[in-house]
Parts: structure tokens; C-alpha cells; sequence
């Protein structure tokens, strides 16, 4: 069992960063690799990224990609979503998920969920 508890949501401008967390209970994190989705209002929820369990792999969607990058420290049980140049259309909840095995990217696939949080992203 492991449970995820994301923070780091806020209100930023268009262009600006944030860092989100995603801290993992347990001693078994390092087993499961890490995935990266947000929900915006209306929308079903969308795979943003990945990271392996080492680390050592990720993958982004292509909306993301050269501004977004996961990275995670096994000894912290957490994993990162920065995210640079953001736009509005990056508004959503963001949520962290745990899966034990690579590559996954369907929402279906994902053993344990955080809670999410909101990121907004002003023009």
C-alpha cells in the first residue's frame, strides 16, 4: 500500500514555474514507478508524465515536453513535477500515481493516487 499526498499548487502567470511534490509512504517506493496526470475543469483526466522506478527513464506527452521534467529521490520518497514556460492551458489539478511497472500511461493503470492539487495558470 502507498499513499501520495501532492503539494506545491498555486497561482502562477503565464510563463512563470512551479515545483510540484508528491510524497509516498512506505518503504516500497522505489518499487513503483511514478506517473504525472492533471484534470482541467469539464476534462477527463490526462497522462502528463512518467519516471522509472530508478529514475534512470522518463517519457512526457508532447504538450509538455521541453518544459516539463519529473525527477524523483528514492531516499525522500518523493517525486517532482517542474514545470517552466507554463501556459493557461496547463490549469488543472495535478496528481501523482504510482504503478509497479514501466510504461504506463492510461489513468487505468495506476494502483494508488494522491489527492491532487490545483495549479492556475493566469494570462
Amino acid at each position: 500500500q502507498v499513499q501520495l499526498v501532492e503539494s506545491g499548487g498555486g497561482l502562477v502567470q503565464a510563463g512563470g514555474s512551479l515545483r510540484l511534490s508528491c510524497a509516498a509512504s512506505g518503504r516500497t517506493f522505489s518499487t513503483y514507478a511514478m506517473g504525472w496526470f492533471r484534470q482541467a475543469p469539464g476534462m477527463e483526466r490526462a497522462f502528463v508524465g512518467a519516471i522509472s522506478r530508478s529514475g534512470s527513464s522518463t517519457y512526457y506527452v508532447d504538450s509538455v515536453k521541453g518544459r516539463f521534467t519529473i525527477s524523483r529521490e528514492n531516499a525522500k520518497n518523493t517525486v517532482y513535477l517542474q514545470m517552466n514556460s507554463l501556459k493557461p492551458e496547463d490549469t488543472a489539478v495535478y496528481y501523482c500515481a504510482a504503478v509497479g511497472r514501466w510504461l504506463v500511461t492510461g489513468v487505468e493503470g495506476y494502483n494508488y493516487w494522491g489527492q491532487g492539487t490545483q495549479v492556475t495558470v493566469s494570462s
